[in-house]
């Protein structure tokens, strides 16, 4: 009798216990991230950017801070693609200080103002969404280019010329960059079946979030995301949700932009700051921007910024990557797997 009663006594934990492993065994697996070994010869800096500054100048060279995240494929992708090539790493060495610091990392830093902040709450000062980000200081301390995400090699190179050769005294970056682009514009831009047409009313448009494609003709990484990203289903998807409008960043197509202002795609891009193609922003129903892809971006992160906005979650969470986490984690309970690197 008490053999029997302990079996019924013990059968209720056995099921919980039983119904927990179940649990755990449903959620998702997570895949993509990577840990990156940076380079020896980034600077051991104090994290005093007004005396790494003045160290920099001193030697005739400008100040780079590399913002980053543990396990962070992009800033895997940048060290192991971009910095390993004999050109890039030589620039680097000789005519800049590089200095990392971890978005969410809680080492004291002291600001060019002298503010003393935790690396976390300096890149959330700095407004940094992405990894990496790189901010390139002149010798007074202004920040003369900001580069949020991954660009490949050779965009990172023109970066890097830029900078280094202190072109910003004659022309903006996005001049620069038009100037010396490798090849001349010709052909036509890749059409989507939900591209709206013109005329570009973007004033007038249904209460629906806005979602821009700045694009240039002969151009790989546009191509690569009209393959790889746009023609996903899940992306696809998403876009039903906005009213979605493509650019030639360098064309003269006229339109009204979102706040009734009269433009063409050219000058608007310049006035966004529109540097890279392809450049994709979204914006809310009222015409303000919400976040922008400047850099190349796989589907998970390509399907979160579209959510992000369509969702509302902008408005409770001013962070995109603790979005990002948090989307993340929600996904993997329902049992499906996270691929970022996909």
């Amino acid at each position: 009798m008490i053999m029997k009663n302990c079996i019924a006594y013990r059968m209720p934990l056995i099921l919980l216990l039983l119904l927990a492993v179940l649990r755990v065994e449903a959620d998702g697996q997570f895949f993509g991230a990577r840990e990156t070994v940076y380079p020896t010869w980034f600077k051991d800096s104090f994290l005093d950017l007004k005396e790494d500054v003045a160290d920099a100048a001193a030697e005739g060279r400008r100040l780079v801070i590399f913002f980053h995240q543990n396990g962070c494929p992009y800033c895997n992708l940048l060290v192991e693609r971009n910095l390993s090539q004999r050109d890039i790493e030589q620039i680097l060495r000789t005519k800049t200080d590089v200095v990392a610091v971890n978005m969410f990392g809680d080492r004291e830093l002291s600001t060019l103002d002298g503010v003393s902040l935790t690396e976390k709450e300096f890149a959330a000062a700095m407004r940094v969404q992405f990894t990496p980000t790189l901010l390139f200081f002149d010798e007074q301390g202004k920040v003369v280019l900001r580069l949020n995400g991954y660009i490949p090699p050779q965009n990172f190179k023109l970066a890097l010329d830029y900078v280094t050769g202190r072109n910003e005294a004659q022309s903006s970056y996005r001049d620069y960059l038009a100037a010396n682009r490798p090849t001349a514009p010709s052909g036509s831009l890749i059409s989507e079946d939900y591209h709206q047409a013109p005329p570009y009313l973007l004033n007038t448009r249904e209460a629906k979030p806005l979602a821009v494609f700045f694009e240039q003709t002969q151009c790989p990484e546009c191509d690569r995301m009209h393959r790889d990203l746009l023609s996903s289903d899940g992306i696809r998807t998403l876009l039903k949700g906005f009213d979605v409008v493509q650019l030639d960043m360098w064309s003269q197509t006229p339109l009204i932009t979102p706040h009734g202002e009269r433009s063409d795609a050219r000058s608007w891009a310049r006035s966004l700051n529109v540097n890279f193609a392809p450049t994709f922003i979204l914006f809310d129903a009222e015409g303000n921007e919400v976040i922008r892809s400047e850099a190349m971006f796989k589907q998970f992160h390509t399907e979160s910024m579209l959510d992000y906005c369509l969702s509302g979650a902008y408005l409770r969470e001013p962070s995109f990557q603790r979005y990002l986490s948090a989307r993340s984690d929600h996904i993997r309970e329902q049992g499906r797997d996270v691929d970022i690197w996909k």
